[in-house]
C-alpha cells in the first residue's frame, strides 16, 4: 500500500496501492500514519510507482461498498489534505505519472512540485465527476494556482501534460522520469539544510492565513458537501461519469 524509506533524514513515502494508487479510507488513514511518523524527518518526498502518481478518489469504492462508506471517507480525506498541507518539515511531490483529483491535490498542498515528463496528466476534474470541492480541496487549489487560472481549471476540470502543468504554474519543475527520484531528493536536501526552526516559521507565515480558512469554511460547508456526496443522485453521476471514461 505504501513504501516507506529514510536515507539521511529525508522520508520517501511511496504510494503502491494497486496500479493507480487510488484513494480508498484505508489507504488515507494509511498516509496520515506515515505523515505522523513522518514529522522529525529533515524532509518528506511523495512520490508513485509506475505511470500513475495518484489516480485520485477510488469511485469504485466510492459508489459500490456498504452505505456509510463514503462517512468515513470523506472526513478521512479532508484531515489527510489538511494534515499534509500542515505538515512543517519541507515536502516534495515527485509525480511520477497521472496526479488526477486527489493525486493532483497531494502534489499542489507540497512546498516544492515536481513531475515526471511523458504523457502524465495533472488536474481537478471533481466537478466533471460530479462531486463538490470539499473546503480543504478548494483553498489548497486557490493558495498553490495563480489566480487567474483557478476558475478555468476548476469548472472545466481539463487535466494538463507536463509542459502545460509548468507554464499554467501547477509544478515548479518537469525532468526526464529517470531524473525524477534524483531530482526530488536534491530538492529536499537543499530544503533540509534551512534550519529547521527558520522554514517552519516561513511555512507557517505563509499557510496560516490558508488554513484559518479551511477549518472556517470546512466548519461552514462541510456537512453540506458530505450530504451531497453521500446522495444517491451522486453516485448516480459518478457512475455515469465512469462510463463515459470506460467508453473512450
Amino acid at each position: 500500500m505504501i513504501e516507506t524509506s529514510r536515507t539521511d533524514g529525508i522520508c520517501t513515502i511511496r504510494l503502491a496501492h494497486g496500479k493507480a494508487s487510488a484513494l480508498d479510507y484505508e489507504l488515507l488513514e494509511a498516509l496520515r500514519g506515515e505523515l505522523r511518523a513522518a514529522s522529525d524527518a529533515r524532509a518528506v518526498v511523495l512520490t508513485g510507482t509506475g505511470s500513475i502518481f495518484c489516480a485520485g478518489v477510488d469511485l469504485f469504492r466510492l459508489t459500490g461498498d456498504e452505505p456509510d462508506y463514503v462517512r468515513r471517507f470523506f472526513p478521512s480525506l479532508c484531515a489527510f489534505i489538511r494534515e499534509l498541507f500542515a505538515l512543517t518539515v519541507p515536502v516534495v511531490a515527485a509525480a511520477n505519472g497521472h496526479a488526477i483529483a486527489g493525486g493532483a491535490l497531494i502534489v499542489l498542498a507540497a512546498d516544492y512540485r515536481i513531475m515526471a515528463d511523458g504523457k502524465g496528466r495533472i488536474g481537478i476534474p471533481e466537478l466533471l465527476v460530479g462531486v463538490p470541492f470539499p473546503a480543504v480541496a478548494l483553498e489548497v487549489v486557490r493558495f498553490a494556482v495563480s489566480s487567474d487560472r483557478v476558475q478555468s481549471l476548476v469548472y472545466t476540470g481539463k487535466s494538463l501534460l507536463p509542459q502545460e502543468a509548468l507554464q499554467s504554474g501547477l509544478v515548479d519543475e518537469v525532468v526526464n522520469a529517470e531524473a525524477l527520484a534524483g531530482r526530488a531528493h536534491a530538492i529536499a536536501e537543499q530544503l533540509a539544510r534551512i534550519p529547521s526552526e527558520n522554514f517552519k516559521a516561513v511555512k507557517f507565515a505563509l499557510r496560516a492565513p490558508v488554513l484559518e480558512r479551511i477549518d472556517r469554511e470546512s466548519a461552514r460547508t462541510d456537512a453540506q458537501t458530505l450530504e451531497t456526496w453521500a446522495a444517491p443522485a451522486t453516485y448516480a453521476r459518478v457512475r455515469e461519469y465512469l462510463q463515459s471514461i470506460a467508453r473512450k
